[in-house]
């Protein structure tokens, strides 16, 4: 476990509860991107729709496609190499494969997660799956994959989320579910849309939550309310945090506690696209208030926490990229609060960040073709 975590236990994440309330929300929707950058930006390769980025070491990443293709790449030289075995996808409009993550014991399991749109009749259905990775000769395969988890009833729509996060004590993980376009599934206690899930490492509700004992959905929530959730990760402190994109305005940045209701759709700080107003939060005090909003929006993308040594200004910052924007974000966090510190000008809608052992950043551009980045200092 690095040693910038803090163990994480139930009882400490309950114990998050009594924290003093979130302060008033900054709106950072207006801040100007600058394009003066404190980074160069090496292209190392080029895909179709690039969705998201692992990292093994250094020197070696996983990249996803929402067409359906996963990818192993050395910036050191050489092509990217196609990872066979991976399953088929319902690729249309936000839907596809999406996120992967490294297993917490994946040196020697060589065991990887990842989460994709599953087709099917009566619609489609966001499925968490793990598989181990095999390389050999130049080439790479899926072997052993196993459905963990999946969402049901299958349905249409699109804001799938779909972001994986382990838990710092690599015990258990945090699964992003979005409302697939279906707002009032979001307050549904037995739907596992509109939610933040705590399961184990084989897709069951992970113990201790809040409804562990009530069964379905409700055992494997750990926080409701969500609308489109695209980023989901833990700070250096052990404390998880999430972004998720609110409809016309109010993209918000959350920190996570169990039990607890975001609001989603009773409340937001943004409209519905047909111009109707939405309650604002402050007028319905039973739902969770984000730590940072944007209107407008940035369309938040990707969510890693800086603890490298290539940009020392940038210790402990969240970094999160913007489709809308087409930029990098740096936001400070400082308790309850945080503040977008500044934002960079990327010429393309960036959907994933990553941060390598050696510090350096990595980013990926929402386009068809779409750069994979590495960014290191001038």
């Amino acid at each position: 476990m690095p040693a910038m975590f803090r163990p994480f236990t139930f009882a400490a994440a309950v114990a998050a509860l009594a924290s003093p309330a979130i302060a008033e929300p900054e709106n950072a929707g207006r801040t100007e991107a600058t394009s003066e950058q404190p980074f160069q930006a090496q292209t190392v390769a080029r895909f179709d729709l690039p969705w998201a980025i692992a990292i093994i070491d250094a020197d070696r990443l996983i990249v996803t496609t929402k067409p359906g293709e996963m990818f192993l790449v050395d910036h050191r030289g050489g092509d990217p190499v196609e990872v066979s075995g991976v399953p088929k996808v319902e690729h249309a409009g936000q839907n596809g494969l999406l996120d992967v993550a490294l297993a917490p014991d994946f040196t020697q399991s060589r065991r990887i997660y990842f989460t994709y749109v599953e087709p099917g009749e009566g619609g489609s259905s966001l499925v968490l799956a793990r598989a181990t990775l095999a390389e050999q000769q130049g080439k790479a395969q899926l072997s052993g994959l196993d459905v963990i988890w999946r969402q049901m009833p299958k349905g249409k729509g699109g804001q799938p989320g779909g972001i994986i996060a382990f838990a710092p004590d690599g015990k258990s993980l945090f699964l992003t579910s979005g409302d697939r376009m279906r707002p009032k599934t979001a307050q549904d206690p037995d739907l596992a849309l509109g939610k933040v899930l705590h399961l184990t490492l084989d897709g069951k509700p992970a113990p201790g939550n809040p409804d562990a004992d009530a069964g379905g959905a409700r055992a494997e929530t750990w926080t409701t309310g969500h609308r489109n959730p695209y980023g989901l990760a833990f700070a250096p402190d052990g404390r998880l945090w999430l972004h998720e994109m609110g409809p016309r305005g109010g993209d918000e940045l959350n920190l996570i506690e169990p039990g607890v209701n975001y609001g989603w759709p009773e409340v937001s700080y943004g409209d519905n696209y047909n111009g109707t107003p939405i309650p604002k939060p402050p007028t319905r005090p039973e739902f969770r208030e984000p730590a940072l909003y944007w209107t407008p929006v940035i369309a938040p993308a990707g969510l890693a926490f800086y603890e490298g040594d290539l940009f020392p200004a940038w210790k402990g910052s969240a970094l999160i990229g913007g489709l809308k924007t087409q930029t990098l974000s740096r936001v400070t966090i400082a308790g309850t609060s945080a503040h977008e510190e500044e934002r960079f000008a990327m010429e393309g809608r960036i959907r994933d960040v990553a941060v390598a052992s050696d510090g350096a950043v990595w980013v990926i551009e929402d386009e068809s073709p779409g750069r994979l980045l590495r960014l290191s200092p001038r």
